[in-house]
């Protein structure tokens, strides 16, 4: 059997090849060698990230808000591009293994569906871990959800049309947050959802890990057990499919569309989940960009193939959620 052997990032396109290249040395130049609490890694992740939010769509509206959650108060910012009321909205969730990142790392990228899906974009500004363990970020992505479908953006959207969506771990909770409002009777809140490069499953896929968990990618593969170590409150949790969706079953969920990075060491959890939705009738649409890597959206102010992958996930969402009947007014 030929072993699998990894290129080092040589297959990765030359702008995501530049984006982590540009990323990976400003990270470290701000740590400067230490070792770093979870505060320190926040500190250090907002500032390599901050180039990469600058530019791109400007909004008519961008609005901070507090909203009442059963978790306390939970901040939520809302991005609108368009006049026109009764707008489709996407409950965005971000990544950073639910350690790092934060609404502001993640504003261009809400913006950029913003402006190219013409909906409504509310991201969650979830607490994070290890001071937070599941379920609490999970929980105060549903209720952001929850308040969506009350009316509480008001005239500028529509809560009959509600797309959920996010990167990397923020895939993970909103496929997660349609399970459980599934499972509780109420599968028709969320409309679609858009998972881009989601982590689903504890277990990686081996030949993920020898091809593109090592040097020269975004996410290492030793990257991956601290994050569900710092999220999951207790070993048992790894069965519970509302923290590890891989686990789930997934009859009964909205129409699916997955963003998968070619060359992701979380790209098999992607492809497997998409052969279960369809097993299941659950229409998922997968789409695969070669060259790309974890967390290459962010890279867009650089990258043509981050812009399609936008693009691409804007245009699925228009076209889905078309369909779905607007609230009546």
């Amino acid at each position: 059997m030929t072993p699998i052997l990894s290129q080092a990032g040589r297959d990765l396109d030359a702008a995501v090849r530049e984006f982590i290249a540009r990323t990976g040395a400003d990270h470290a130049r701000y740590a400067a060698g230490r070792t770093l609490s979870p505060a320190e890694a926040r500190e250090v992740a907002e500032k390599v990230r901050a180039p990469w939010r600058a530019g791109g769509p400007k909004m008519r509206a961008s609005d901070d808000r507090m909203i009442p959650t059963a978790q306390g108060p939970l901040r939520v910012r809302i991005h609108d591009t368009d006049p026109r009321p009764g707008k489709p909205v996407l409950v965005y969730i971000h990544g950073g293994g639910w350690i790092l990142f934060s609404l502001e790392t993640h504003d261009r990228v809400m913006r950029e569906y913003a402006a190219r899906a013409g909906v409504v974009v509310v991201g969650v500004d979830y607490d994070r871990s290890p001071e937070a363990k599941f379920p609490r970020a999970l929980n105060q992505c549903v209720a952001a959800i929850e308040w969506v479908a009350a009316g509480g953006v008001g005239p500028a959207a529509d809560p009959a049309r509600i797309a959920v969506g996010g990167d990397s771990v923020g895939g993970n909770m909103s496929l997660a947050a349609a399970v459980k409002l599934r499972d509780e009777g109420r599968p028709d809140v969320i409309s679609a959802l858009l998972l881009n490069y989601g982590a689903f499953d504890v277990d990686l896929d081996p030949q993920d890990v020898a091809r593109y968990g090592g040097d020269g990618y975004m996410l290492l593969a030793e990257e991956m057990p601290v994050y569900w170590n710092a999220y999951l409150a207790r070993p048992e949790d790894a069965q519970n499919p509302l923290a590890v969706p891989a686990r789930a079953e997934l009859a009964g969920l909205p129409p699916v569309f997955l963003t998968i990075p070619e060359c992701d060491v979380l790209a098999g959890q992607s492809h497997t989940l998409a052969a279960r939705l369809r097993a299941e009738k659950v229409a998922a649409q997968a789409q695969v960009y070669a060259g790309a890597s974890h967390s290459f959206l962010e890279a867009v102010s650089i990258s043509d193939l981050a812009a399609r992958a936008l693009q691409d996930g804007a245009r699925w969402l228009g076209e889905t959620l078309s369909h779905t009947q607007p609230a009546a007014r």
